[in-house]
């Protein structure tokens, strides 16, 4: 008879300090953030040029699975991490004292980065590094930022719309950032029009699809930075066919289309835009071939006009590599 192996006990896993520690700050971060995030859960749902915010955490936590495959082996703790939790506390004393209520919700991003150190160290930091960071994304701007960018973009797109209507032919003038057209017929760009929510909107898709892209870094990073011209362009598409339909369809059509139908088009536009970008850009930087060139190849290269590589092949090629080239040969040729 044969004998048994005895079955190993079950032992229980273990139960790190850094795991005690990690969730106990776990608990006290969703605590102190649950303020500022119910605050930018109002805003997303009252100002429509961050109603992206809702999708943001979606997608980093899509991300984290995604890159689930960098967080192999054993993850050590690293107690740098609590330096980046007291970074924290001390912005959000700050931002409580001075009344900033940014700087209040980007205090999120380095608990949760602490958080990553402590509980798996530099790997899971790696690991959740892109997704933590795409997370200030559905945090909304500061209000002085918000100010020094409306303007140049009302500017921007005020007088790029008015040279799209000249080039089709009206007469369009622009007067600050309302564009006169025949007829006394006037479109105000006005602050909620300057495209500054479609700008964000469109930063964040695009830096998503950077992200899950396997394109090499510098067509990743253009992709990214695309984002502003192409949410520029958008938005100047949608005033110039607002003005084009004043003059041909009637103030109605034009009002219905500027307000509700432009509005769903211009991101499935921009989105077109920018898959059409992903597509051309690995046409456009063509990659190197680094597999070794043949000998017939590199005699190719070598040979002059009117010499087969095989008939050179074939004769052992002459005496001294280059030194045939203007032979016998080369003078038949």
């Amino acid at each position: 008879m044969t004998q048994q192996q005895p079955i190993p006990p079950v032992r229980p896993p273990r139960l790190y300090p850094s795991g005690i520690l990690g969730g106990l700050l776990a608990a006290a971060v969703l605590w102190a953030s649950g303020p500022s995030l119910a605050s930018m859960a109002g805003i997303w749902s009252t100002d429509s040029r961050y109603s992206h915010g809702y999708l943001v955490p979606v997608f980093a936590l899509a991300l984290l699975w995604l890159r689930r495959d960098r967080l192999a082996g054993d993850p050590r703790p690293h107690w740098s991490g609590v330096a980046l939790i007291a970074l924290g506390a001390a912005l959000k004393l700050a931002g409580a004292y001075f009344y900033v209520d940014w700087i209040d919700a980007v205090t999120l991003l380095p608990w949760l980065a602490g958080l990553a150190l402590i509980l798996g160290g530099w790997p899971a930091l790696r690991w959740s590094g892109p997704s933590i960071l795409f997370l200030a994304f559905m945090i909304p701007l500061p209000f002085r930022v918000e100010q020094a960018l409306g303007y140049p973009l009302q500017r921007i797109a005020t007088e790029a719309s008015t040279y799209g209507l000249q080039t089709c032919g009206l007469a369009a003038q622009a007067e600050g950032n309302v564009v006169l057209l025949p007829g006394n017929i006037r479109i105000g760009v006005v602050e909620a029009c300057n495209g500054l929510g479609m700008l964000m909107m469109f930063f964040a898709y695009a830096t998503a699809a950077a992200l899950v892209s396997s394109l090499p870094l510098l067509e990743r990073t253009l992709i990214v930075l695309s984002a502003i011209p192409i949410a520029l362009a958008a938005n100047i598409a949608r005033i110039t066919v607002t003005g084009l339909l004043y003059v041909t369809a009637g103030r109605g059509m034009a009002d219905a289309v500027y307000h509700d139908l432009a509005g769903w088009l211009m991101m499935p536009l921009a989105l077109a835009t920018l898959g059409l970008e992903v597509w051309l850009l690995p046409l456009v930087f063509v990659k190197a071939d680094a597999r070794p060139r043949t000998a017939s190849a590199r005699d190719d290269r070598i040979l002059p006009v009117g010499v087969s590589a095989r008939r050179f092949a074939s004769t052992g090629g002459p005496p001294g590599g280059l030194a045939g080239i203007g032979g016998e040969e080369g003078g038949r040729s």
